[in-house]
Parts: structure tokens; sequence; C-alpha cells
């Protein structure tokens, strides 16, 4: 039984970078949010806008995700 090393590295810096992004988009919508609660009423609906923007492209990359792994979606 042969072990594919570099396959195997590639999987590992795939998920650790894919997960930092999903975490870090989420991340920044909640952040927004906060700020969007603080901010002047003009700037209010730009920071909520972005907020619900970051949470969609987490929302994709994690149906993405989903999509890649579960093979009765191909």
């Amino acid at each position: 039984m042969n072990i594919d090393w570099l396959a195997f590295l590639i999987v590992a810096v795939a998920t650790l970078v894919s997960a930092l992004f999903v975490v870090g988009s989420y991340g920044l919508g909640v952040r927004l949010l906060a700020v969007a609660a603080d901010a002047p009423e003009t700037r209010r609906p730009a920071y909520r806008g972005l907020a619900y923007l970051s949470f969609a492209v987490a929302a994709v990359a994690v149906g993405y995700g989903i999509y890649l792994i579960v093979p009765a979606f191909h």
C-alpha cells in the first residue's frame, strides 16, 4: 500500500484554504452587521448590503463544497 503524499498535501491545503475562506467571509458579514448597527443612518444600508453579500458568498462556497462531495449531484 502506497500513499500519494503529494495528493494528500494538495487536499489538506485546499481544505485549509477553503475553510479559511468560508469562515472569513462569514466573519466579515458579522463584522459588517455590527458596524451597520453603529453607523449613521445614511451608511447603514450599504453596510447591511455588504454583510448580506458576504453571507451569500459563504453560503455559495458551502453549497459548492457539498456539490463536490456528494456524487448524486453530478
